[in-house]
């Protein structure tokens, strides 16, 4: 007979085997390969004097628990929390902070992130301070006698520069900053922050988590159980909880996560190197690359270099040429997806900079920025080399 204590946990399977096998991936009660969807607002009460586990689903769903608990795992943290979009988890986690604190912030954030500190959380009283992160020097000279968090984003939206990760957190802990991390680009696969320092990851899992452009969702994960009870609470209190039938679908997108992104990565790398010698690209970012300022720090603290790259083409003008001849690609909002998709950070991702704002951090009216899917990526360089020639 086998002895239960010698099976093997979860945490203690290999990342492959995780996405698989995460602890509620056979439903206990039927059997069932699927987690079910328990759409249902409230829970019966069979004993009043000893109120079950779930009585709400603003407050506990058993679907977005198995997803919370999952994407916990996969991080290495205490506790997870799904939301309803990758903004209502970065909403949620900056209520953390309180009127008259201060934040420093990665300068070439995500557009909507950027929106959030600049035109709804500075109207609350919390500050923010939006520095060049691969500047080390520049991130202590930002604090403040309020400051009491800092906010990575790495590699960033979409100039994909590269922020050490560790470093920034071991200089937070000396002066008693929380730290988080938007982890979207890499994802636990390739980049697990906690690992690193950081207090509370951060994911829009609408991008590579969920996979399949059909899902809207944030996810976050905290370091320690602590602040894993504040998080609820402010989770619990604002209602921003994603539904049961998102919480499944996103499961059923990460089951395939990293055969997704080794592939993908492959293609970002060959389509990196092709722009790299193209005539009519004046600038390719990519952490991969030989040339990527950011590369050694990257690759001290993730595993892969992801599947978005970000070039050049030199003007708005032939930018808006390029995305109207385009074929293959979705030209489009957001990233990560089975189909690659090419977006225009000017007006789409980044269009809340005001224009001399996004200049300053490097993302002009010639940058576009392209996540590669899981198409052959010979066609891909095919489409893109006869859009470019046009």
């Amino acid at each position: 007979m086998s002895n239960d204590n010698n099976k093997m946990k979860p945490q203690d399977r290999r990342f492959a085997t995780k996405l698989l096998h995460f602890g509620a991936e056979i439903d206990e009660h039927t059997g069932a390969s699927s987690v079910p969807i328990y759409q249902a607002s409230t829970f019966h009460h069979h004993d009043i004097f000893n109120p079950p586990q779930y009585d709400y689903s603003r407050s506990g769903n058993p679907t977005r628990q198995a997803l919370e608990d999952y994407i916990a795992l996969l991080e290495g943290g205490a506790r997870g929390f799904a939301f309803a979009s990758g903004m209502a988890a970065i909403s949620t986690t900056f209520l953390l902070l309180s009127a008259g604190e201060h934040v420093i912030v990665t300068e070439d954030v995500y557009g909507g992130t950027y929106r959030l500190l600049t035109t709804i959380l500075d109207r609350l009283g919390i500050e923010s301070t939006f520095v060049d992160m691969t500047d080390f020097e520049a991130v202590k000279a930002a604090r403040k006698p309020n400051t009491k968090a800092v906010f990575m984003e790495t590699p960033s939206n979409p100039t994909l520069k590269i922020t050490n990760i560790a470093e920034t957190t071991a200089w937070a802990k000396e002066h008693g900053l929380l730290t988080m991390l938007d982890n979207t680009f890499m994802t636990p696969y390739h980049q697990r922050p906690i690992e690193h320092g950081v207090d509370i990851v951060l994911h829009s899992a609408t991008k590579f988590l969920s996979g399949h452009s059909d899902v809207l969702a944030g996810l976050a994960v905290t370091a320690d159980e602590g602040l894993g009870k504040r998080l609820k609470q402010l989770q619990n209190g604002m209602g921003t909880v994603l539904s049961a039938q998102e919480s499944w679908l996103l499961m059923r997108g990460m089951k395939t996560l990293k055969a997704r992104m080794e592939y993908s990565e492959h293609s970002a790398r060959r389509l990196a190197e092709w722009l790299s010698g193209h005539k009519d690209v004046t600038a390719v970012y990519y952490p991969g690359l030989e040339n990527h300022p950011g590369r050694a720090i990257h690759e001290k603290q993730s595993l892969g270099y992801g599947a978005v790259v970000s070039f050049d083409v030199g003007s708005g003008e032939r930018a808006k040429s390029l995305l109207s001849k385009v074929q293959l690609p979705l030209v489009a909002v957001s990233l990560g997806a089975v189909e690659s998709i090419l977006s225009y950070p000017a007006m789409m991702s980044h269009a809340a900079m005001p224009k001399e704002v996004r200049h300053e951090r490097g993302i002009t009216d010639g940058l576009v920025r392209y996540s590669v899917g899981l198409e052959d990526i010979e066609d891909l360089i095919e489409d893109l080399d006869h859009a470019l020639r046009a």
